[in-house]
């Protein structure tokens, strides 16, 4: 794809050839990582999709974790990519900066919040995208831009100089156009294997999947499948009603009074999010935990240790980018209901891209019970293998 003048301001707020070199040697040796810009790189702002707050924040004095990590194993940083305004957003589009192309669909967004990481990456720009996932940020932009990504398990990576968004389900993550790195970073970050990754036994696939996907995945892991759903996933709606309220809820604590001391400077729909967390009392948010409490020991104690879910990683490829503001909500909706029972419940998940459908890629979102990250990373090397 041509850099043409919209390219690089949609996709990267810094560039540089490297912007940041490696400060160590190690296993990520030549990489280019994509930042998105939620994370502290020493001598940089965060500024979190939004020009005002850009201008308030304080130049980080150092790396956050994960940037420092990513740098100690042998990779450069080649810039502060683009993200959704303080990533509370699916689409990828931003009113200040734009929308950053989808090299895999043209004619759609790529998906949020970690938007402008999956650009640069689906471009071949950068090699990893290092980002977050709340309600579907890392899972989303790999769904629709065919790559490959990962959810840990919620607090398994360190989030040390990261801007959060709501602290229950904020997870650092990352993408890649490869599996292998995908799960070469997660040696890096992870933390170290306490033993062998444990396989799935079964699979539930619980919605829509193309068939010759889930028969590769299937013949590459050699588990059991069952399809059909699980019923303790049956109340979706639900499930997304109380993660709605939670993570407004936490949105609102933490950036609430940013907000209110700058009125406007958010995109419209992003400060609707923010201000339903404004309204939501404390009744309701202890009400919505519980129902999300009860519902995770339900899939956990059905699930067991070595059985995973298949699910489409989004809601169907990215919305067209001119879509009015009905069809988005729509996408939206459809999107939230395939990532929700992960963001919710804190569970690690990992997608992969399947054959592309007619308006664009949608991928196959491995969910597996906590810790079970590496094992999840091993699967998707051995499907891509089986599958080439």
């Amino acid at each position: 794809m041509s850099l043409d003048d919209g390219w690089p301001r949609a996709v990267w707020r810094e560039h540089g050839d490297p912007l940041l070199a490696p400060t160590g040697c190690g296993p990520l040796d030549g990489l280019r990582v994509a930042v998105k810009d939620l994370f502290a790189v020493g001598g940089y702002r965060i500024g979190a999709g939004n020009p005002r707050w850009l201008a308030e924040a304080p130049v980080e004095p150092v790396d956050a974790q994960a940037v420092w990590a990513l740098r100690a194993a042998g990779a450069a940083i080649a810039g502060i990519a683009q993200t959704d305004e303080l990533a509370f957003s699916l689409s990828g589009a931003n009113v200040h900066y734009g929308t950053p192309p989808n090299p895999a669909a043209p004619d759609r967004v790529p998906g949020g919040s970690t938007s402008g990481p999956a650009s640069a990456v689906a471009a071949g720009q950068a090699d990893v995208g290092l980002g977050t996932d709340t309600a579907g940020s890392i899972r989303v932009p790999a769904s629709v831009c065919g790559l490959y990504g990962l959810r840990p398990t919620h607090g398994t990576v360190g989030a040390g100089g990261v801007l959060g968004l709501a602290p229950s389900f904020d997870t650092v993550g990352w993408l890649t156009a490869d599996p292998g790195l995908l799960r070469a970073v997660g040696n890096v970050l992870l933390p170290p294997p306490a033993g062998a990754p444990r396989p799935a036994a079964r699979l539930f696939v619980a919605g829509p999947l193309p068939a010759a996907a889930v028969g590769t995945l299937t013949d590459a892991l050699g588990a059991d499948v069952r399809t059909g759903g699980v019923h303790e996933l049956g109340d979706i709606p639900g499930l997304v009603a109380a993660f709605r309220v939670v993570q407004a809820a936490e949105a609102w604590r933490l950036h609430g009074a940013w907000i209110t001391a700058h009125p406007r400077a958010l995109g419209a729909d992003v400060e609707e999010r923010f201000r339903f967390g404004a309204g939501v009392d404390a009744g309701a948010e202890r009400v919505a935990r519980r129902q999300i409490a009860a519902g995770r020991a339900r899939l956990l104690d059905r699930l067991g240790a070595d059985t995973w879910l298949v699910l489409p990683a989004a809601g169907g490829p990215g919305h067209l980018r001119g879509s009015g503001a009905r069809d988005r909500d729509a996408w939206r909706q459809a999107t939230l209901g395939c990532t929700v029972v992960a963001s919710a419940y804190g569970l690690p998940s990992c997608v992969l891209p399947t054959p592309r459908t007619q308006g664009g890629p949608v991928g196959l979102a491995l969910v597996g019970p906590p810790g079970a990250d590496r094992g999840l990373l091993d699967a998707v090397v051995a499907a891509a293998a089986a599958a080439s």
